[in-house]
């Protein structure tokens, strides 16, 4: 069973990525499991054709101990099973909490059978230890962080690199590499590249910005379901196995933020 999550500053296209590689791992054959670990529930939305309205929190609010694994786990598409944790009620409660709840619900239910590969994914950086929870409690192994070339951005993904590095020696958990998810800033890949090296990692992928991937999100679609045939629907495929094949998995080596900022304004000179 691979374990993975997905990370990133919020708005970073994050859960469209996890769902377009869960829809191509589900393509390619394998068993998967997609668990949104973000209180707006909208991580599997691309897989259900719609936002999930039965989260794992709502349901252990209505259903107490007697909730089951169907009134949580959701057929999305390829067969791609969709969980979402859910949070508490606006303005009330904490949503890490939530996490930790929802995922030690799954557990007790067994509701992920051992064959699934799960992918996580995992609402902003780990400033809040209940979002620490898939790296922390070994729910996830392989850690991606999803990024652009933006300052906060990669503010974002060294602090997710700080969290790992922190847990590393009481786990499993490992960063897999950077996922490039481009907003067409000058030198972006580079800079990519030279941030993931200072991170001891790799930048696995580089996704382009195209207008394939917001007309599929319109859609309620995945750009593997949509446009199976584009060039973004490769992309998207060529990272699916390269996650599934990735044994370049390490503990990395985050920056102080001076240097970070340093790097950032290097890349932004003309």
């Amino acid at each position: 069973m691979k374990k993975i999550a997905f990370y990133g500053k919020g708005g970073i296209g994050k859960s469209t990525t996890a769902a377009n590689v869960s829809a191509a791992l589900a393509e390619q054959g394998q068993a998967v499991c997609q668990i949104g670990c973000d209180p707006k529930n909208d991580s599997t939305r691309l897989l259900l054709g719609s936002t999930c309205k039965q989260t794992v929190l709502d349901m252990v609010r209505k259903y107490g101990d007697d909730v089951t694994t169907s009134h949580v786990v959701h057929n999305g598409f390829q067969g791609v099973k969709c969980v979402e944790a859910g949070g508490p009620e606006p303005g009330v409660g904490c949503a890490g909490r939530g996490i930790i709840v929802a995922l030690e619900k799954l557990k007790a239910l067994q509701s992920i059978a051992e064959d699934h590969i799960i992918l996580y994914d995992v609402l902003g950086d780990v400033v809040c230890g209940g979002f620490a929870v898939p790296i922390r409690e070994g729910y996830a192994t392989d850690i991606y962080i999803v990024s652009s070339g933006e300052l906060m951005s990669l503010y974002a993904a060294n602090n997710i690199a700080k969290g790992v590095a922190r847990f590393a020696g009481r786990g499993q958990a490992r960063l897999g590499g950077i996922i490039g998810n481009s907003r067409n800033i000058m030198h972006e890949q580079a800079l990519l590249e030279e941030f993931a090296a200072k991170l001891n990692t790799r930048l696995v992928a580089f996704i382009p910005r195209e207008q394939t991937v917001h007309q599929a999100e319109i859609r309620r679609q995945t750009v593997i379901e949509w446009k199976p045939d584009s060039p973004q629907a490769a992309v998207y495929r060529q990272l699916a196995t390269l996650i599934m094949g990735n044994r370049e998995l390490s503990i990395p080596t985050p920056l102080e933020f001076e240097d970070l900022e340093e790097l950032v304004l290097r890349y932004g000179e003309e």
